[in-house]
């Protein structure tokens, strides 16, 4: 699966181009985790921490800022991410999918599963009723394969792939909406009433982030709807980004792919912020404490 970031219009509209990793192996998972200890880590290859330099036949390779995340605060992350996975999907195995599912029958995943993500996330709240955090990150991989779709329309043509971008992206981001807010409305009928953290997506160049915004809107939008805290990946990158001239790149945040070049997955320090940006969000939504004290009081609510 590998990922070329697009870079979502706005005038001219650019986030670069690739095919979005994917991640998986099947099976049925999630173990019991000892009661209020538990953390369900969702979304694509962002979470999974995919990078394209590393050995896809043993996940553990892979580390993504649920990890982290996990670590700060003492919690087991069941992270059942999948590189490539798409709103569609996420929902279902007949879903738009932008590489997850051809990734799960090849390689494995962080926690074997059979079903759609949204299937396992499910049947986990149910089992595990003290989960005391839930994080999703999902949506970039609805654009890429809009883009996806372009080129194979346009081959070698880029102003023609340019336009059928355009012109596909309000619908596209119509369809990321209702499903991240279907998926949400989905975990939140399962009764569980924890806390959700929406981790969104950083830009590849802070000299012009309209198109990270336009990516995010759906998001920030179903999270807000559903009583979910923001945990924003752009905020999150933006000072490190502008000390290096705003390229993220160039401030060694996304992995390098030559001396010129990289990647749009995360590089341990893009990571690690990105974690950063979820505990504080955590913290922040209680008044006086840090992030591990607000998860004790909310569990013991």
């Amino acid at each position: 699966m590998r990922v070329r970031l697009l870079a979502i219009l706005s005038t001219a509209l650019l986030f670069l181009l690739g095919a979005v990793p994917a991640q998986a192996d099947s099976g049925e998972g999630g173990g019991d985790h000892g009661d209020g200890q538990s953390y369900l880590a969702l979304g694509d290859s962002v979470a999974f921490g995919f990078s394209p330099l590393l050995d896809r036949t043993d996940a553990d390779n892979f580390v993504g800022y649920p990890d982290i995340v996990a670590e700060s605060l003492e919690l087991k992350d069941v992270n059942a991410s999948c590189s490539g996975e798409a709103t569609g999907g996420f929902l279902s195995l007949t879903g738009i999918d932008n590489s997850c599912r051809p990734y799960r029958a090849q390689w494995p995943l962080h926690v074997r599963y059979e079903t759609s993500q949204m299937d396992f996330a499910l049947s986990y709240l149910h089992k595990h009723h003290h989960t005391r955090l839930v994080t999703l990150t999902l949506g970039a991989n609805d654009v890429f394969h809009l883009q996806n779709v372009c080129v194979a329309l346009h081959p070698g043509d880029p102003n023609a792939i340019a336009a059928c971008v355009g012109a596909g992206i309000p619908a596209t981001l119509a369809t990321m909406s209702a499903n991240l807010n279907t998926i949400l409305t989905k975990i939140r009928s399962t009764g569980y009433s924890g806390l959700i953290v929406a981790v969104t997506y950083y830009a590849l160049d802070y000299r012009d982030v309209s198109g990270a915004n336009l990516l995010n809107g759906p998001m920030v939008a179903a999270a807000a709807g559903h009583g979910a805290l923001i945990a924003s990946g752009l905020e999150a990158w933006r000072a490190t980004a502008m000390a290096a001239g705003g390229s993220s790149c160039a401030a060694g945040l996304l992995i390098r792919l030559s001396a010129t070049s990289c990647d749009v997955h995360p590089t341990p320090l893009g990571r690690d912020l990105l974690a950063g940006a979820v505990i504080q969000a955590i913290a922040g939504s209680c008044a006086e404490h840090d992030a591990q004290d607000c998860l004790d009081q909310r569990h013991d609510d």
